[in-house]
């Protein structure tokens, strides 16, 4: 056997190719999104999947505020931040975002999906979120995917 014909291919910024799909979350749980878009912005679904590099996706997620939360969670669960002066905690629950900024919840939950360093940062540029239906990427020709066709 050639040992010359079993190269491991590593994809890189160069090779990756990227495509831009579109995601639809109305009715859709928000972890459960978050989990599939964090898994095609990282590359994690195609087979030249390479860990240091950005090989994924371009994702627009539309009807962002049509998300949903199971159990109590749109009145229990708290969102907290600080402005940074003394006494300066804030606490924000999931209904108060959907009303101010609804494309915070799925920015927010896709974030903390993604790798804690340089990469995680650059892929999380990859992420367009928008609370309605409309978007300017039509140019980009994204293809619709249904989450439940995901493994």
């Amino acid at each position: 056997m050639d040992s010359l014909s079993y190269k491991t291919i590593s994809a890189n910024a160069a090779t990756a190719q990227k495509e831009w799909v579109l995601i639809d979350a109305s009715g859709e749980t928000l972890g459960r999104l978050a989990a599939q878009v964090a898994k095609i912005l990282r590359g994690k679904n195609k087979p030249s999947f390479t860990p240091h590099a950005d090989c994924g996706d371009n994702v627009i997620v539309i009807n962002a505020e049509k998300v949903r939360l199971t159990g109590n969670k749109m009145t229990d669960k708290v969102y907290v931040r600080h402005t940074g002066y003394p006494g300066g905690q804030r606490f924000a629950t999931p209904a108060d975002y959907l009303k101010k900024k609804p494309t915070f919840l799925v920015e927010k939950a896709v974030k903390g999906m993604l790798p804690k360093n340089r990469l995680g940062a650059a892929l999380l540029g990859n992420l367009k979120v928008y609370a309605g239906a409309e978007h300017p990427h039509t140019a980009q020709n994204p293809k619709e995917i249904k989450l439940n066709e995901i493994k």
